[in-house]
């Protein structure tokens, strides 16, 4: 399948190429109850979406399931339907918050997933020249070095990509307040920890906020949609990526985001 990726200009010609799971199938091995609210998933680009759709689209049923767009600013009007319809669909996309879509999802439970933006520039560096992500051919050649390209994911590409401070202002930290907000990290420690108290609690609580009562057999369901051969944009998953970057971001980097977005770590509960 492929999907467009938005710029601070509007959708650029990016194509996203991933391969379809096998979750729908996994899903009809579980009873569900239905949704009496719509759901919608939003997460900044690059956050673990998959990861976190994955998991909440095991509880439930498919045909509240809202498969026909990744929502996205761009194509939020041809799809309104995502979240006013009365089959109450659970839908998911990485929304930039405006007046049109604060209104479309006022009446949605809505969860927004977010990332620590030192991490993040990492996670997107790493996408940027993977095959799976089609548009910044520039990036891939070996010619530019490592510290280059972090730096691109930092303060944007003119006329191509976003900066951080702008993607993140309009993804993530406009929603605050309205959304619940949902850390990659705690959801990956909940994933990595699930025989444990906390993570029960953890996923009561994130569940919950999505309308989903807490079933008996939800460790199973979680660590089917967790499984990252469900998602083609798993660190794991991504093909082509012959530059080898460091599993850290360097502390230039780390001053690099401050300056580009001072504050954000902050705002967002990283300290």
């Amino acid at each position: 399948m492929s999907t467009e990726a938005p710029t601070a200009n509007g959708p650029a010609r990016i194509k996203i190429n991933l391969k379809r799971g096998t979750l729908n199938e996994e899903n009809l091995k579980f009873e569900h109850r239905r949704l009496d609210r719509p759901v919608f998933l939003n997460s900044v680009p690059k956050c673990g979406s998959h990861l976190l759709k994955n998991i909440v689209r095991m509880f439930v049923p498919l045909d509240q399931q809202y498969q026909a767009q990744f929502v996205q600013l761009h194509n939020m009007r041809e799809h309104f339907g995502a979240f006013s319809d009365a089959r109450n669909f659970m839908s998911y996309g990485h929304l930039m918050f405006n007046d049109m879509s604060a209104v479309a999802t006022a009446s949605t439970k809505h969860i927004l997933l977010v990332r620590d933006p030192y991490d993040w520039v990492m996670a997107r560096a790493r996408f940027f020249v993977s095959e799976e992500f089609q548009g910044f051919e520039l990036l891939k050649d070996g010619i530019l070095s490592i510290d280059a390209i972090l730096n691109m994911m930092i303060f944007g590409i003119a006329e191509k990509a976003p900066s951080i401070g702008t993607l993140f202002s309009y993804n993530a930290v406009a929603w605050l307040g309205v959304v619940h907000l949902v850390r990659y990290e705690e959801l990956l420690t909940a994933v990595k920890e699930l025989n444990t108290p906390e993570a029960e609690s953890y996923f009561r609580e994130l569940l919950g906020a999505c309308g989903i009562d807490l079933p008996e057999d939800w460790r199973e369901r979680v660590r089917i949609g967790s499984d990252p051969k469900q998602s083609g944009t798993a660190r794991e998953n991504l093909t082509g990526v012959e530059i080898e970057f460091p599993k850290k971001i360097p502390e230039m980097q780390k001053a690099m985001v401050d300056f580009a977005a001072p504050g954000l770590r902050s705002v967002l509960g990283y300290t």
